[in-house]
């Protein structure tokens, strides 16, 4: 069954907004048997979201459509499909009824706008939505379902999980089971090499996805069809092992997690502490510790010294040092990764300093030099990388490198995660 996903709004065609439930829906359908195999953004222009549903209709047996079903003018989802099935607006009193009390029980009344939520193209099944004025609707014929879901996601995910989801269920085509594999420190091209032997085994019904990023890649194991949950998991399982035997130094981990959340884990388990000091970075390494929820039991504090004078004023690293060697050198790491687990008693200190860019470079020291260091109890070790890519990819790898140095510090054995 093909199935489809519209995220309607003109927002979500600017810089500004991102469409974030389709991920969400996506993991949900599949999580039944459900493949998605076509999504779409489409603005609040009538005539262009007309031609986005005529196609979808045409080619998809079940279709989601998410948000413009709000109480403004640019709100044209149910105006539009009604139009498309030349199906008639049903005002429903009960949709009145529950919209009037939700305004009554924030103490205000209700807005004259609101009474195009109480429509309804005729035939549709009413979503009730706790969350929001906007009900959703699901609307089924002998060639396709189509459901009309709210955008914002405090309404749209609850309904969806709660009304939708149980509606599909034992639609798909069996199961789907997924795997997640995380790598750091490996280029895309040699990380295929390796993968050869991995996608030649891979038996029918799995699919393997690589996605790449600058200073992060990742491995993903579909397995679909009708097969028992144990026999999809032990096929992913064998896959698993073929790819931590040829990618193992570099795999972080095998669940899907984040880097950060890894080390913060090795970090818990081990009863340490960790405190950054940071120059190029500015603060993202501090930022991704403490993105981790429980981050408190082991984040001591970051330290951003951007200025030469900071370095010296906040971490000690002597003016002599800098003078001699510069603020991008390895020596000049090594002090501030010192420098700030003294200062803040932590039993890891981790430093980053680099020329993040786009100028600032030379031809000795070019923009994309980036050293990390580390600082513990039995000595201290430094890292240099050069780094591609524009500022903000210099600065995400110099955070990433700097954590797979604790990773590596804390968990040395090759392809060890926990």
């Amino acid at each position: 069954m093909k199935v489809e996903i519209i995220a309607v709004g003109t927002e979500l065609l600017t810089p500004d907004f991102q469409d974030t439930n389709s991920l969400r829906l996506t993991a949900g359908l599949n999580s039944i048997g459900l493949k998605v195999s076509f999504k779409t953004i489409v603005g609040d222009d009538e005539r262009d979201l007309t031609r986005v549903l005529r196609t979808a209709l045409g080619r998809s047996r079940l279709v989601l459509c998410m948000g413009g079903l709000g109480p403004t003018e640019d709100d044209r989802t149910r105006e539009t499909l009604a139009k498309i099935l030349r199906r008639k607006l049903v005002f429903h009193k009960e949709i009145r009824a529950r919209v009037r009390e939700r305004f009554k029980r924030r103490g205000l009344p209700m807005s004259a706008s609101n009474l195009k939520q109480c429509y309804v193209p005729e035939g549709a099944e009413i979503l009730d939505n706790p969350n929001g004025t906007a009900p959703g609707l699901w609307l089924e014929t002998k060639r396709y379902t189509i459901v009309l879901l709210p955008g914002p996601p405090q309404e749209i995910l609850p309904m969806f999980e709660s009304q939708v989801l149980p509606r599909l269920t034992g639609s798909g085509r069996g199961l789907t089971v997924r795997r997640i594999i995380r790598l750091t420190g490996l280029g895309e091209s040699a990380m295929e090499t390796r993968l050869k032997d991995v996608y030649a085994a891979a038996p029918a019904g799995v699919t393997i996805t690589t996605l790449a990023s600058p200073g992060d890649l990742s491995i993903r194991l579909t397995m679909s069809g009708k097969i028992s949950r144990l026999a999809a998991v032990a096929l992913l399982d064998g896959l698993e092992g073929m790819i931590g035997k040829a990618l193992g130094p570099w795999i972080y981990s095998r669940n899907g997690e984040s880097l950060e959340e890894i080390v913060g884990a090795l970090l818990r388990d081990r009863s340490m502490t960790i405190a950054c000091a940071e120059s190029c970075s500015g603060g993202l390494l501090g930022h991704r510790l403490t993105d981790v929820p429980g981050s408190s039991d082991y984040f001591l504090e970051s330290a951003v010294v951007y200025s030469n004078r900071a370095k010296t004023r906040r971490l000690g690293v002597p003016a002599a040092l800098i003078e001699k060697h510069g603020a991008v050198s390895a020596q000049v790491a090594r002090a501030m990764a010192l420098g700030i687990r003294k200062t803040s008693g932590a039993d890891i200190g981790i430093a980053v300093t680099g020329i993040a860019g786009p100028g600032g470079g030379t031809p000795r020291k070019p923009v994309g030099l980036v050293y990390a260091a580390i600082a513990r109890g039995r000595g201290t070790k430094v890292l240099r990388n050069l780094f591609f890519g524009g500022r903000a990819q210099v600065k995400f790898q110099s955070s990433q490198k700097a954590l797979d140095l604790v990773r590596k510090t804390l968990a040395p054995t090759p392809g060890k995660v926990l």
